[in-house]
């Protein structure tokens, strides 16, 4: 779909992207695949040209970008605990390749955020230090997904964290690692699952946390049509969230097929209108929550390729905020996440 992108000078740091290539892991999956796996074979190799290419031909202003972890490009011959230092490794080769100026204007991957196994306790230290050498100016954080429901069909593979994993006294104690670090942690859990964020950061009022994907609201599988029973209980979890100063929001996720916002994809040649109307709800509550200082909008890209190009996300975001200011605008598409992930000088 073809629109008129909408003020395409405001520029826009993406904090949430992924690089991989599935190919090698999509036969390893029994036919028929879950529904996730099928959103993801359309985009089953999105590396750096691919992304660099969206971003150029999408007529917004994106800057920059941060890499969120995905357990792509990890390398076994380190050992199952630092395997994931490979991922941090490729990604930022790709930022060098970025930043040489080569590829166009834009500083993709200026962030990185890794994965380390939190339940190793205090001996995650050890692969922080490494995801930290491995990219020393631009490892930023971790994420390690909780994302869990009882109904299996939710999620479908790769996922399924254990059941309140962040309330896991184990995992806390990697947990702790990272205030020793000064790193940041990106939260991705689902709906039911937003007060064990609460938890989570009450017990660690120091340690800055992002939850991803506006608390993944749910509408598939044996969530379906569910959608607007459970705005309520989704939106006072999310305002008892908020009340943790720690915490910032993701405004994005929502094109997942998770969400069923829409409920066809991929792309389905749905507009930004559409979309604008379907999110809203969500946008602004998580904003009024939140406030302006502490909520950033991502593309989750190429996941959120289910429901919407890019060029088309993003203009639904600015139909959200048509009435914004131009410093609510410019915190919430690059400010606060150049300062949550310590990018700043993008912005100089």
């Amino acid at each position: 779909m073809t629109e008129t992108i909408l003020e395409p000078d405001l520029p826009i740091i993406d904090p949430h992207h992924h690089l991989w290539d599935l190919r090698p892991m999509l036969p390893m999956f029994p036919e028929p695949r879950h529904r996730f796996l099928e959103t993801l074979v359309p985009v089953a190799h999105y590396t750096f040209d691919q992304y660099n290419a969206e971003i150029a031909a999408s007529g917004h202003n994106v800057i920059g970008s941060v890499f969120m972890e995905c357990g792509a490009f990890y390398n076994a011959s380190y050992g199952e605990a630092l395997k994931p230092l490979g991922e941090v490794e490729y990604v930022n080769g790709v930022a060098a390749q970025s930043a040489s100026g080569l590829y166009g204007d834009a500083r993709l991957c200026e962030g990185i955020v890794g994965h380390a196994d939190l339940t190793q306790g205090a001996a995650a230290g050890e692969v922080l230090d490494g995801l930290q050498a491995a990219a020393p100016n631009r490892f930023k954080g971790i994420r390690h997904q909780g994302a869990w429901d009882a109904d299996p069909e939710v999620l479908g593979p790769p996922f399924h964290a254990p059941p309140q994993l962040y309330r896991d006294a184990t995992f806390r104690e990697g947990f702790a690692e990272l205030g020793k670090r000064g790193l940041s942690f990106d939260a991705w859990i689902l709906e039911p699952q937003i007060s064990d964020v609460t938890d989570l950061a009450r017990a660690f009022p120091d340690t800055p946390i992002c939850l991803d994907h506006c608390g993944t609201p749910l509408g598939n599988a044996s969530y379906a049509g569910k959608l607007e029973e459970r705005f309520g209980i989704w939106r006072d979890a999310m305002k008892e969230l908020a009340q943790c100063e720690n915490v910032f929001v993701k405004l994005g996720g929502l094109a997942m097929h998770n969400c069923a916002l829409p409920e066809k994809g991929p792309a389905a040649g749905v507009g930004s209108e559409t979309l604008a109307q379907l999110w809203r709800p969500y946008i602004e509550t998580c904003i009024e929550a939140f406030g302006t200082q502490r909520a950033m909008f991502e593309s989750n890209y190429p996941v959120d390729r289910w429901g919407a190009t890019y060029p088309v996300l993003w203009n639904a975001f600015k139909r959200i905020t048509s009435d914004a200011s131009a410093d609510e605008k410019a915190a919430l598409y690059a400010g606060n996440a150049a300062r949550f992930y310590r990018i700043e000088h993008l912005l100089a």
